[in-house]
């Protein structure tokens, strides 16, 4: 992954995707953090990760509340960016670099209570995501992370990785590890 401030350094032909920007990822976790989470924090790695795919596959996210008797659907359709298969369902492979990335900027702070790694915004990231959710390319994708959250927000990790390997055996269960999710 790049950052926008590297971008200079590339040749003028190469081609490049918003999917291949760091901040790209940064600024929906953020987004994820500040309107998912619980006063700007979740708990848990795995939480984080489901939150996000019910984000970034509205499709997905519709499925999983029709099968949890929720009358929620989304706006959109459209991935917005894919996850792959993982041990313990979708899985981001750039969220070590993410979330480092927004630490080492001051924006979030990661603790450590047992197992569990907690992510919580700082008030310079509490800050910058309000910024971000004011912005109107990000409207669609905020509005998203509310209905994410009114249906799964209270719920633990292990249990949204229970219903994505229930309600998406052959989409998400039965891919090979590392297979993309479509």
């Amino acid at each position: 992954m790049k950052s926008v401030h590297e971008l200079s350094k590339l040749p003028a032909g190469v081609s490049l995707l918003a999917d291949d920007i760091i901040e790209f990822h940064a600024a929906r976790l953020l987004l994820l953090l500040g309107l998912c989470g619980a006063g700007g924090r979740i708990d848990g790695l795995t939480k984080l990760a489901k939150l996000d795919f019910f984000v970034r596959y509205p499709q997905f996210f519709d499925k999983a509340c029709t099968a949890s008797g929720e009358q929620i659907q989304s706006a959109s359709t459209s991935i917005e960016s894919s996850m792959v298969r993982h041990h313990y369902g979708p899985w981001d492979h750039r969220y070590y670099q993410v979330l480092a990335y927004l630490r080492s900027r001051g924006l979030i702070q990661i603790t450590k209570e047992g197992n569990t790694y907690k992510f919580k915004l700082t008030q310079v990231g509490k800050q910058q995501m309000k910024n971000l959710a004011e912005e109107p390319s990000y409207e669609q994708l905020c509005e998203q992370m509310r209905r994410v959250k009114s249906v799964f927000g209270n719920k633990a990790g292990s249990t949204l990785k229970t219903l994505i390997y229930r309600v998406f055996n052959q989409e998400v269960t039965q891919r090979s590890l590392g297979e993309v999710i479509e």
